[in-house]
């Protein structure tokens, strides 16, 4: 089974950027597709990215298309999520998910493991 620590969450003014980093542990990880999800105070958690098992397929929310990449990098165990052109209503804990197959779009509606959160603040 797959671990999951995100990190690289802050404050950060609107239009600004920021990177997430998930780092995983666990053998399945270089299989799985994965995820990054998010939730605001008061709202569910919602979908932002996803990618397949070797990074050449991705799926993203239509609230961050152009502005979010999600990456990952094998060797390492990770997977990121750049983050430009920050708004206000991006504001949320970000969680990084793994997926129930190698592909990028069975993340979204089927995440498995998740990390504890990483708290991303934008303001205005």
């Amino acid at each position: 089974q797959v671990q999951l620590v995100e990190s690289g969450g802050g404050l950060v003014q609107a239009g600004g950027s920021l990177r997430l980093s998930c780092a995983a542990s666990g053998s399945t990880f270089s299989r799985s597709g994965m995820g990054w999800f998010r939730q605001a105070p008061g709202k569910e958690r919602e979908f932002v990215a996803s990618i397949n098992w070797s990074g050449s397929s991705t799926d993203y929310a239509d609230s961050v298309k152009g502005r979010f990449t999600i990456s990952r990098d094998n060797a390492k165990n990770a997977v990121y999520l750049r983050m430009n052109s920050l708004k206000p209503e991006d504001t949320a804990v970000y969680y990084c998910a793994v997926g129930p197959s190698p592909a990028s779009a069975h993340v979204r509606t089927a995440p498995g493991s998740w990390g504890p959160g990483t708290q991303v603040t934008v303001s205005s």
